[in-house]
């Protein structure tokens, strides 16, 4: 029996899953317009092992959501998840973000690119099959109206990324799935407990998110 708890802090979503064997069995979750990881990511954690009547000794390994994404968010995540398992003695799994993003939807033709906003026109995207098989390593790219014009047939966008594309990708080949903005840690749920079967874990003294861009600071 493993329980897996599952982070995701990597947009403005900041998602919590408790999974027991590859299913879940509690969940806490909250997408603002601000990121509030911060505040909410420990007592998000705290609920789910109450709602399951477990303890953090109970837990078999954690798994969190290795990006790209926020950089913060992603930091305070990746943290979380590192101290969990330093203290508990127990594994660390990296989840790709674009792919968890991708498994919301269910197609039956075309491609999933998956999109996370990087600010301005500017997206964190993949390639992905309707099978969940990646077709295109991840890029940050900035989109224009000559985007994935080398894909055939239809295309699904999904994201907060994709929400800002309309205008310069137009519908047509391009299909918005407007409910379809933010990763879950409910997604990870399956993922992570297929890592763990097999021992596909990270170090936890050497993992680093995937950032994909440097951190720039404003004012």
């Amino acid at each position: 029996m493993a329980f897996i708890l599952n982070i995701e802090t990597a947009t403005k979503n900041c998602s919590v899953c408790l999974s027991k064997d590859g299913v879940s069995v509690a969940v806490s979750e909250y997408a603002g317009e601000g990121y509030t990881h911060a505040e909410k990511l420990h007592v998000f954690i705290e609920e789910v092992l109450q709602k399951a009547a477990i303890t953090y000794k109970d837990l078999t390994a954690v798994a969190v959501s290795m990006g790209p994404g926020s950089y913060t968010g992603l930091r305070i995540g990746v943290s979380a998840a590192k101290g969990f398992c330093y203290a508990l003695n127990i594994p660390l799994i990296a989840i790709d973000t674009l792919e968890l993003l991708t498994r919301k939807l269910t197609v039956q033709e075309g491609v999933i690119i998956p999109m996370i906003d990087a600010r301005r026109m500017e997206a964190y995207t993949a390639v992905f099959n309707r099978d969940y098989q990646r077709l295109r390593e991840t890029k940050a790219e900035i989109i224009t109206d000559d985007s994935f014009s080398e894909i055939e047939g239809t295309i699904h966008l999904i994201g907060d990324g994709a929400l800002k594309c309309r205008e310069v990708l137009p519908f047509g080949k391009f299909v918005y799935h407007e409910d379809i903005i933010y990763p879950s840690a409910l997604k990870m749920a399956k993922l992570s407990y297929d890592k763990y079967k097999i021992s596909d874990t990270v170090d936890v003294a050497y993992f680093e998110p995937f950032y994909l861009k440097d951190f720039i600071t404003g004012k």
